[in-house]
């Protein structure tokens, strides 16, 4: 019985040792941080060296993503959505069609696929939540989130990353009764619906956090920033949260208790405190010149840096939200953080490498991503020493280790 019990024991820690994290858009935590070392501290002057790139994904606007010493990410051709899948070198795996993809504006590919073992996780403009099999490409299961769950197409189609925690897989339908859903990542079977406010989805991909040992979601709606219990769907608390265009694609930014939101149109953002059990959030303080449509933000030791719609990058004090610098020395658009600088990736094309400094904004390096088309919207990534930039047609892979 002794060496039964022991064997089950070393079988129970073997199999958690091989359990797989999510490979997530933003990186592994989600708020944009990359955790690599030994990064250039200045680029060559002609700009990072390019390893390699691919410039035939046809058209879209999702970010790569690396798992496992391998790079996906997706494409539009002739209407039609394709999972392409590299080796570190770009050399092409495979490119697997799933689909419709979106045509109606803004052409292309929207939501970054995630990653988790031997299945690949990607949501389509056009509805479809599909589970593909890594090693083949091909489809285990698809769900079409308005036919299954009354989901409504938005303006600009439905872009979003799933969110897996375990065996559960997180996605917006927007509709009146299943507003978000949790659904098992195996089978797609339905594991709790929420009505949410009974809005539509605004093209923001949830951000799963914990809260002093609870696990919650924070979304927006048309109109509202919502938190949500990730274990029953519950909604905890709302946030009043609108713009023009209905428009709120950025994560929220979790830390110590606080979460910060914002969207674009000149509405900004803000900063809520969460009550200990999570079960309410009151708001701080509110800054409307980071009004990002889409280029996120980070925080850096007490500052959160990011652009917006106000054409200026700018620096908050995450306690105060008190402005402490904005400039206008590249465009606005994207931003991630890894070894200590900040990679600017701006819609003028300009590619930065700035110092996080709340005195100022210093850029250290810029170059321009001159390969590619359409608009520079995808969110670069870093593994193993190499920032990975899609341009629409084109994916980019630069040394800067």
């Amino acid at each position: 019985m002794k060496r039964l019990i022991g064997f089950i024991a070393i079988c129970t820690l073997l199999t958690d040792g091989f359990t797989q994290e999510p490979t997530s858009w933003r990186g592994p935590t989600r708020d944009g941080h990359y955790p690599e070392t030994g990064l250039l501290k200045q680029w060559p002057a002609g700009g990072p060296e390019i390893l390699w790139s691919f410039e035939d994904l046809g058209q879209g606007h999702s970010s790569a993503i690396v798992d496992q010493g391998m790079v996906y990410t997706t494409g539009m051709s002739n209407d039609m959505g394709f999972l392409f899948k590299f080796d570190l070198k770009g050399n092409l795996v495979y490119k697997k069609e799933y689909g419709p993809e979106f045509s109606e504006s803004f052409y292309g590919t929207r939501g970054t696929p995630t990653i988790v073992g031997d299945k690949i996780y990607l949501f389509s403009g056009y509805g479809k939540l599909y589970c593909i099999d890594n090693e083949s490409g091909d489809i285990l299961w698809n769900k079409d989130l308005f036919k299954d769950f009354d989901g409504s197409i938005i303006r600009w189609g439905m872009n979003e990353t799933p969110v897996i925690d375990g065996d559960i897989v997180y996605i917006t339908p927007g509709g009146k009764k299943n507003n978000i859903v949790a659904l098992n990542r195996h089978s797609g079977d339905l594991i709790w619906t929420s009505p949410g406010k009974g809005e539509l989805t605004a093209y923001c991909t949830p951000l799963l956090f914990e809260h002093n040992g609870r696990k919650m979601l924070a979304t927006h709606s048309e109109s509202y920033l919502m938190g949500f219990d990730a274990a029953t769907g519950k909604m905890l608390w709302t946030q009043s949260q609108t713009n023009k265009w209905s428009v709120h694609a950025n994560t929220p930014i979790y830390h110590e208790g606080r979460l910060f939101y914002l969207s674009g149109y000149d509405q900004g953002g803000g900063m809520l405190e969460l009550a200990p059990d999570g079960n309410s959030a009151t708001l701080k303080w509110t800054y409307k010149k980071m009004d990002s449509r889409m280029g996120a933000a980070v925080l850096v030791d007490g500052y959160i840096y990011g652009s917006g719609d106000s054409r200026v990058w700018s620096c908050l004090d995450w306690q105060t939200g008190k402005e402490k610098y904005t400039s206008k020395e590249i465009g606005i658009g994207v931003v991630i953080y890894a070894d200590g600088m900040l990679y600017c990736y701006s819609q003028r094309g300009e590619l930065a490498l700035v110092a996080p400094d709340p005195s100022g904004f210093r850029v250290v390096s810029k170059t321009k991503v001159a390969l590619g088309s359409e608009q520079h919207w995808a969110h670069p990534v870093i593994y193993d020493g190499v920032l990975y930039v899609r341009h629409g047609k084109a994916l980019i892979a630069y040394k800067v280790k």
